[in-house]
């Protein structure tokens, strides 16, 4: 199993791919791959998003083997672990001669998948100069080598692209060519988190047990504890749970003292929020700042799940900015939020009515008492060299 809905293997440049098995027996997994086996049939472009680890290039597989090109190959490429030369050589091939190591020609990737398809990883990632080359290539199907002054060479492949990122944020900012988005979001998939499926876990659970030789099963208990966990790595980090349990434990059963210990401590964190909700915030707080949580991953859910109310979110927040003099910016860091997400997290305070105003926050610090180290800096003698005015 790879990242995170099925087990198949690397398919080479000429042989067809396997057909992946799916899993996910709940309405939300359904809808998706409804969707995506309608997609299959044609050879529109397809733009799937979601978060890392929830298996975005399983399911590219899944649409490429249920399409009319499954005989032919699909060639992955991961835009984000290539620098931009490279990856302009990658994908559109190079002459001999044309850089210093281009011992010979290299047919590139989209001359590889002629027929089949071509599979762009983290698209986001992909600079705006490589943006403005794929965009060319979409709209005319032409290669064009690097180095090359051969006539260019037209090939049939359809795209499909994944990303974790934003991508209308991305274009605000200026990363992301808003042109180049409506030509790959054809057909527009997106990939729940596996904390927004958790009926889906024991049937990962069981596809990683038959994959591994031991003989195991997991308790009720140990099951239901999987099911409460955020899971904010995914399907990647289930995996990986599933089997360190596996090949750690002497015994054929997996009991709750077998999970990984981040599972336990993180359950028994949340239960206790729910237990004593007087306390919510400040056990979150302690999560947010000493215990590894972040916003997206874990209060976010919680509040979406009606664990916690506005009244703890706001003073969830208040406290953050006492801590931070009142300022939203270290406040995302404090709480884990990128700061690519500062206006996302603004506009979801402002949506659920829990924003903050700061100015009592910043009134207070001013009016503080100075510390002896600020009285000390205010009355030393400038040292530029010129006399007091």
């Amino acid at each position: 199993m790879t990242d995170g809905l099925s087990d198949f293997h690397q398919p080479d440049a000429t042989a067809p791919a396997p057909c992946p098995i799916m899993i996910g027996s709940g309405e939300r997994m359904k809808g998706l791959l409804a969707k995506a086996s309608l997609a299959a049939a044609g050879d529109a472009k397809v733009l799937i998003t979601g978060e890392s680890g929830v298996g975005k290039d399983v399911l590219a597989r899944h649409i490429h083997a249920r399409s009319n090109r499954a005989h032919q190959a699909m060639i992955s490429i991961n835009c984000a672990g290539l620098t931009e030369s490279l990856l302009e050589s990658e994908l559109f091939g190079h002459a001999k001669g044309s850089f210093t190591g281009a011992f010979r020609d290299n047919p590139g990737r989209l001359q590889l998948a002629h027929r089949g398809t071509l599979f762009l990883d983290e698209i986001g990632d992909m600079s705006l100069r490589m943006q403005a080359l794929l965009l060319r290539f979409l709209e005319s199907g032409e290669l064009q080598r690097v180095g090359s002054t051969a006539p260019n060479t037209t090939v049939d492949v359809r795209v499909i692209t994944a990303t974790n990122r934003n991508l209308s944020e991305l274009i605000t900012a200026g990363q992301f060519r808003e042109d180049l988005l409506y030509r790959l979001r054809v057909v527009h998939i997106h990939v729940p988190p596996l904390r927004e499926r958790p009926e889906d876990i024991r049937a990962f659970v069981a596809q990683t047990v038959s994959s591994c030789s031991r003989a195991v099963v997991f308790s009720e208990e140990a099951l239901q504890l999987m099911e409460r966990y955020r899971w904010p790595g995914n399907i990647r980090e289930l995996q990986n749970a599933v089997e360190q349990a596996i090949w750690l434990s002497e015994k054929s059963t997996i009991q709750v003292e077998h999970l990984p210990d981040s599972i336990q401590a993180a359950s028994d964190r949340i239960v206790a929020v729910r237990e004593r909700r007087r306390q919510a915030s400040d056990d979150l707080f302690t999560a947010l700042v000493h215990d590894g949580y972040s916003f997206w991953e874990h209060i976010y859910p919680l509040f979406l799940g009606r664990n916690l109310t506005r009244h703890d979110l706001r003073v969830l927040v208040r406290r953050g900015l006492n801590a931070t003099g009142g300022n939203y910016r270290q406040l995302l860091k404090l709480f884990g939020i990128p700061a690519r997400d500062y206006k996302r997290f603004l506009n979801f305070l402002a949506t659920h009515d829990c924003s903050v105003d700061v100015r009592s926050i910043r009134d207070k610090v001013r009016s503080r008492p100075p510390s002896k180290r600020e009285l000390d800096r205010n009355t030393r003698e400038p040292t530029t060299g010129k006399g007091p005015h």
